[in-house]
This record gives C-alpha cells, structure tokens and sequence, in this order.
C-alpha cells in the first residue's frame, strides 16, 4: 500500500514539474512574441562616388589633375510605412584638402497617397537639375550647365518645410511641391566686394525673419510618362540682414524645365532630351566700391540674372552589339548672364560634348570635352577648354 501511494505521488509530482514547465514555457513564450515582434523598420545605405582626370586650358594657361575621390553615401531608414528619415553626407578631395558637406538630412511623414510632408534640410525642387540630375552617375556630363553650382543663380538646397506629392488626371499625372525655408542671403560686399548683390542660398542660420517660399508644378501630359513640362518659382520680400541697409531687398526667381525620355525604334535607342531656364531679378539696391584713389563710391545696377541649358544624349539600346549597346552619345548647351554694371558682370556660352560607356546601369565612365566663351566674370574672361575623363557608380 504505501508503495503505491509512494508511485502516486511520484507520478504527480512529475506531471506538476511537466505542466510547470509547459506552462512557464508557454507564458515566456508569449511574453516574448509580444516584445519581439518582427520589426518594421529598415535602414539602407545608398549613396554614389566618382573620380577622374580634367585638363583646363585657359587662354593659354594650362592645367590638368587627377581629381574627384569624391563619396557621397545617402542614409535611408524607414521607421513605419509613413515616417521615414534620409541624409546624404558628401566628402570629396579638393583645393588640396578633404571637404565634408551634408547635401540634404530631413524627416517625411506619408499623409496620404497623393501627399508628403517633409521637414529638414532638402534638395529644393527648382527645375529639376539640382534635385533630380546632379549626382555624378546620374549627369550624363561630368560638370554641370552654367547657372548651377558654386556663383550659380539657381537654388540648390534648403532648410525648412515641404509638403509634395502627385494626382492622376485621366491619363495625365501632375506632381506639385510647395515649401517654405529660411531663404537667401543677400552679399552686400562687406567681405567680398567684387561679389556685391549676389544671393548665398546657404543661409542654414537665417540673417532675417522673412522666410522664402516656392514651389513647382509638373505635368507629365502622356499615359507613357515620357514628358514633363515644369514650372517653379522661389519668392522672399527679405533677403538682406535686419537692421541693415538692405534689409526690405526682396528676390524672385522662376524656372521653367522640360524632360522627354522614350526609346524610338526608328532611331534604334534611347533619345532623352533635358532643358532648363533659370530666371532671377533681385531688388536695386545701392552698393559700395573703391575708386582709383580708395575712396567709396556708392553704385547700382538692375540685379536681372538668367541662365539655360539644354542637353540631348542618344543611346542605341535597340542595336545587335553589345558593345553599342552600352554606348552613349551626349551634346549640351549652355549660357548664363549676370547683371550688367555689377562687378560680378558676366556673359557666358558653352558647349560639352560627350560619349559614356555604360559598365552597368549605375557605373559609368565618361569622356567629354568642354569649351566656355565668357566675357566678364571673376577670371576676367576669355576661352577655357577642358578635356574630362570621369568614372562614376551608383550604390
């Protein structure tokens, strides 16, 4: 008997220990699954680099360097389906020592299908150069058209709000953007006078209370996509420092783009044809310069600035070699006038002519030559003719 009743309690005490641990492990079991649901969030890093070899002749003067070394890595992460984060840092090798920048870092939340907010530092949506062509694998030419870049009169990037998006019309597609940053700052020529008048678009501080606000508008008319017509425009009644002279001097600058990709099997390829006018007027205002004898002499001028550029490449995607296949021939126009008058007075024409081989669809090697005819500008003018050979990827 009491082996028996000794087996019985042996046998409940096991099956208690195994519902005890069946039991605990099905509670942590639980706990777990609550707190470690898969996430869904992801980071991504993309970004882009190139590197190359310039040769400048200008008016006899020649020059010529390895250059670029340039790493442009772009951060993505994506906390839920609406709320995201990007940045891009830039480092690239130039003037004999190592420049770092941050292109763009900005947070977006997805309101709807149709509409984004987004709020930071961002690449502004002026025509469609600066936001959409200027990475190194993706501009068919390794500079850029007159009017972009450093003394350019198009703004590049900003830091404030943006709320962007696009709606379907029928076959039609129209994207819109309008946003609101800290604006431009008016050069006065305290510090660099031969620059008096000019805009800086890096105003991460803003010198003022007036904000800038613009915006763009583009159609894409055909079901294919193939083009778009853009316009856009960037307004502030403020640009000079508060307190100063030039305080109520207000800017407005528009732009108008055009874009047509398509591949034509009459011409056997891919023809993609890019244009952009760039328009900026700038209120008068009164600026200072020496005379012969160091003595100021107020001066002004009518702040009118336009720039355009129109590019044209041809790829032959539809031929029976490999080869020509990933070939890629590239023409491009471009000029730019600044204010008559001013000391930064400059008329420009240029044209760059190149061919690209494609390695794959984001690595690139381009050769390209360049020939610039200005009048004015801060090098005096004259000719400069460039030969480039540049090798970008994509990542």
């Amino acid at each position: 008997m009491m082996k028996k009743l000794f087996i019985m309690m042996f046998v409940i005490g096991i099956a208690n220990i195994s519902y005890g641990q069946t039991y605990n492990r099905y509670e942590v079991d639980s706990i777990v699954s609550k707190q470690y649901k898969p996430s869904k969030t992801q980071f991504m890093v993309r970004g882009y680099g190139h590197t190359g070899f310039d040769s400048m002749n200008t008016n006899g003067k020649k020059e010529s360097s390895y250059v670029g070394s340039a790493f442009a890595p772009i951060f993505l992460f994506k906390h839920s389906d609406r709320l995201m984060f990007e940045a891009e840092l830039e480092f690239v090798l130039g003037g004999n020592e190592l420049e770092v920048g941050l292109e763009y870092a900005n947070v977006m939340y997805v309101l709807n299908k149709s509409m984004t907010v987004r709020a930071g530092k961002f690449l502004l949506p002026f025509g469609t150069f600066m936001e959409r062509l200027h990475p190194a694998w993706i501009n068919k030419l390794p500079t850029k058209p007159l009017g972009f870049g450093h003394d350019g009169i198009a703004p590049s990037s900003g830091i404030g709000l943006e709320l962007r998006g696009a709606f379907n019309l029928g076959k039609s597609t129209l994207n819109y953007s309008v946003y609101t940053t800290n604006g431009a700052r008016l050069k006065d020529g305290s510090i660099e006078p031969e620059e008096a008048g000019m805009l800086l678009f890096q105003n991460y501080t803003d010198n003022n209370t007036s904000k800038a606000f613009g915006g763009r508008l583009g159609l894409l008319p055909f079901a294919d996509s193939s083009t778009e017509i853009g316009v856009s425009a960037y307004s502030t009644n403020g640009v000079g420092t508060t307190g100063s002279t030039y305080e109520n001097v207000g800017a407005f600058l528009y732009a108008i783009d055009f874009a047509f990709t398509k591949q034509i099997p009459a011409v056997k390829g891919f023809i993609d044809i890019k244009g952009q006018y760039n328009n900026s007027d700038i209120s008068d205002a009164t600026y200072t310069e020496l005379d012969q004898n160091n003595i100021p002499q107020p001066y002004t001028f009518n702040n009118v600035s336009n720039s355009f550029y129109t590019q044209l490449s041809y790829r032959p995607t539809m031929a029976t070699s490999d080869f020509l296949k990933k070939i890629e021939f590239v023409g491009r126009y471009s000029n730019m006038n600044t204010p008559e008058g001013s000391e930064w007075e400059e008329q420009s024409v240029q044209y760059a002519y190149g061919i690209n081989y494609w390695l794959t669809w984001r690595s690139v090697v381009k050769v390209a030559y360049q020939t610039t005819d200005s009048a004015g500008g801060h090098g005096g003018g004259g000719i400069t003719d460039g030969f480039f050979m540049h090798w970008a990827i994509g990542f």
